[in-house]
């Protein structure tokens, strides 16, 4: 199976105003799209739609519609005139006793040919706000380190404004993977976060010791956001106002605008 458990550490860094810094291990899964029914038959441990100790439930990503993620991303797809039909691999956190929060969920989109054609960006804040940033990897790019920029469309932390652009720098999974995010204003990077994981066989002996050595953590994840946002406002962060999130849901980059 394509699908995969992946164990690694995130890293946050905030540059300016002010520096702070945060690491902690966490662990998501890589799940190819088309095999769902099979790795809820083939495994105890997960299920889809339904109370488990992990579960994947469709509504948690995409549009939330009943046709599930595929439909969401195949749309976008055609949108930007590419092909459909080809493997969509979705790396998330699972919901963990029946929570889950993903801040970046990742999905590669490939041609029914196998190439990687895409890349979609779903990000979700604490405010129950959801948007998606879909960019098309361009045919000269070295599919071993993918570079990839859009301007930043929702709001996501308080202490950080909407006039600034998000740059990627993604290492697609293989035996290892990396997904580095940097938030840059007009003055420079301001934020840098980054996924390092190492890849491991989906079964149910994985995914219990993954719980056994990350406990609960999904529900961590949220309290740690929290955390180091109060320590930041401690520090004297600025406060940024929340303006409304876009009305359209996924917002598609055109390769003309990622040059850096």
């Amino acid at each position: 199976m394509n699908s995969a458990l992946y164990t690694g550490t995130v890293m946050h860094q905030r540059l300016r105003p002010l520096r702070h810094r945060l690491r902690y291990r966490v662990f998501s899964l890589l799940v190819d799209l088309d095999e769902l029914p099979a790795l809820a038959k083939r495994l105890r441990l997960l299920s889809v739609d339904r109370f488990n100790l992990f579960s994947i439930h469709l509504r948690d990503h995409g549009a939330g519609e009943a046709a599930g993620p595929r439909a969401h991303v195949e749309r976008q797809l055609r949108a930007a005139g590419l092909p459909t039909g080809g493997a969509i691999r979705l790396l998330a956190m699972p919901r963990i006793l029946g929570y889950a929060f993903n801040p970046l969920s990742v999905y590669f989109c490939h041609a029914p040919g196998g190439a990687l054609q895409a890349i979609l960006y779903e990000v979700n804040n604490t405010f129950g706000e959801r948007h998606s940033y879909f960019i098309e990897v361009a045919s000269d790019q070295d599919q071993n380190w993918i570079a990839q920029r859009c301007d930043k469309k929702m709001h996501v932390s308080p202490f950080l404004g909407l006039d600034m652009h998000y740059r990627f720098r993604i290492r697609p999974p293989g035996e290892d993977l990396s997904i580095g995010v940097q938030a840059h204003d007009t003055l420079g990077p301001m934020l840098l976060a980054r996924f390092d994981a190492q890849r491991r066989p989906l079964g149910d002996a994985a995914l219990l010791r993954a719980f056994c050595t990350h406990p609960l953590l999904t529900i961590k994840v949220v309290a740690a956001i929290h955390w180091e946002a109060l320590r930041l406002w401690l520090k004297g962060a600025r406060l940024h106002p929340h303006p409304p999130a876009p009305i359209q849901g996924v917002t598609l980059v055109a390769k003309e605008s990622q040059t850096p």
